[in-house]
């Protein structure tokens, strides 16, 4: 038989799930995992699907990550716009929590919106390092997307775009000292 709860209980559990999505989002790993210890659901969502696992992710907290991964965490539970954690490091850069979620079984060649890849997202806000790590696990260079641009074409562009345009150190303001 079920116990009904009470608007107290409800409010204090929509608190300890904002919570945890904090957690997650600021990498208090062991905060997060003692929530989970006591009956939190590993792939808690907030209102645009984005799971604690793609909070942590995104934001760059690989031990987060990690502990998140072994508590069994969907490692490719999609939000509302279709983004899977993946295609977020993807976007930011963050190649080490891309090679955990890989190592977990991470979807390389996930749509992430408009046909778009993990790829596909590294080439466009050139981040390099990804774009060696997931063409190393076997991305696909052939997936186009909503456009019909090419994963390859878009690395071929990023590289050209490096090697053209390098990034270069912030240049001194004027009546500044090295």
């Amino acid at each position: 038989m079920q116990t009904a709860t009470t608007e107290a209980e409800e409010k204090r559990y929509a608190e300890l799930q904002t919570l945890a999505l904090d957690f997650a989002r600021h990498g208090e790993t062991a905060a997060l995992a003692d929530m989970l210890r006591h009956g939190l659901p590993v792939n808690l969502a907030d209102l645009k699907g984005n799971s604690l696992l793609l909070l942590a992710s995104y934001n760059g907290n690989l031990e987060t990550t990690g502990m998140l991964l072994a508590a069994g965490a969907d490692v490719d539970r999609r939000n509302d716009r279709g983004q899977t954690p993946l295609g977020g490091v993807a976007f930011k850069g963050y190649a080490d929590i891309a090679a955990h979620l890989l190592a977990h079984g991470a979807d390389i060649d996930a749509d992430n919106g408009g046909g778009m890849t993990p790829l596909m997202f590294a080439a466009m806000f050139g981040r390099a390092e990804m774009v060696r790590l997931l063409e190393a696990h076997g991305a696909s260079l052939q997936r186009r997307n909503r456009l019909g641009i090419s994963a390859r074409f878009m690395v071929g562009a990023s590289r050209w775009l490096a090697r053209w345009f390098p990034k270069s150190k912030p240049r001194l303001q004027p009546g500044t000292v090295a």
